[in-house]
């Protein structure tokens, strides 16, 4: 699968936000992170929706979905999820997120009562401090940033995004993940990090010793965005969870181990099982 068509729409707050199911059985959905979308999916969703039911989604201003002048914040998207959810008709789904996606789940969980029958929480943003030296100079001047030339933007952009890869990116991978925070999408892209705020997690880190379903924290040894403390930190506090390291793998592991990746969740998520 080389790309993540998303065919299907969801009406929220004002936007419409992309989305589709792939294959059948008990159901997943997948959260992607920031600034990424459904495409970093696109080998999980080829694997899973053999013998599951894949929800794949773009968060409200990502991707396919609209990029909205309005709230795009994670305590907007954690409301999006449990709503979609609640939408697609689904008792207690098994999760599977990445980066921001981390926080978008577990707040769903934590404050919007979505239940679900486990977690894969992949490099997340889960726990403070986050965000890069990079973040969080766009986020002082986000209106500095969204007002540079197209192509300073492309160029920033790609440097960025580049900067998540332990190995390094494909060049169609890298223009895959560059291509929707172009043209209309340059001051999309500046939005979300502008409404990037730490008390969107302070408000679930104390309760996650409260999570009492299945959770695996997957981390990538090479991740120069999250380092991998968080995720031997993000275990003490979620009682009866399991790690997995995967060597050499940067921030986007989908990308820098997808064999590895697909192994994993292959163990954790057997076929036709439902935890």
């Amino acid at each position: 699968m080389d790309h993540v068509e998303l065919t299907e729409s969801f009406d929220w707050k004002g936007g419409s936000v992309r989305w589709r199911r792939f294959g059948s059985g008990p159901p997943v959905v997948l959260c992607h992170g920031t600034p990424w979308s459904s495409f970093v999916w696109r080998s999980v969703i080829e694997n899973l929706s053999t013998h599951r039911s894949v929800y794949a989604w773009d968060m409200i201003g990502y991707g396919q979905s609209d990029k909205v002048d309005g709230d795009v914040s994670l305590a907007s998207q954690g409301e999006l999820l449990a709503a979609l959810v609640c939408y697609w008709g689904l008792d207690a789904p098994d999760v599977v997120a990445h980066d921001y996606g981390g926080t978008v789940c577990l707040r769903a969980h934590l404050l919007h009562e979505m239940a679900v029958a486990s977690f894969t929480l992949i490099d997340v943003v889960a726990l403070r401090p986050w965000g890069s030296p990079f973040f969080q100079l766009v986020a002082g001047h986000a209106d500095v940033f969204a007002a540079l030339p197209a192509n300073l933007h492309e160029a920033l952009l790609r440097e960025y995004i580049s900067g998540a890869s332990g190995p390094g990116l494909l060049p169609d991978v890298l223009d895959c993940l560059v291509a929707p925070w172009l043209g209309d999408g340059q001051a999309a892209f500046y939005r979300q990090i502008a409404q990037a705020d730490e008390r969107f997690t302070a408000e679930v880190e104390a309760h996650y010793g409260d999570i009492d379903v299945p959770t695996l924290i997957v981390w990538g040894t090479a991740d120069q965005w999250i380092p991998i403390d968080r995720a031997h930190r993000l275990k003490s506090l979620i009682a009866g969870s399991s790690i997995e390291i995967i060597d050499g793998a940067g921030h986007l592991v989908q990308e820098d181990r997808p064999a590895e990746l697909k192994a994993i969740i292959d163990q954790w998520l057997p076929v036709g099982s439902i935890r």
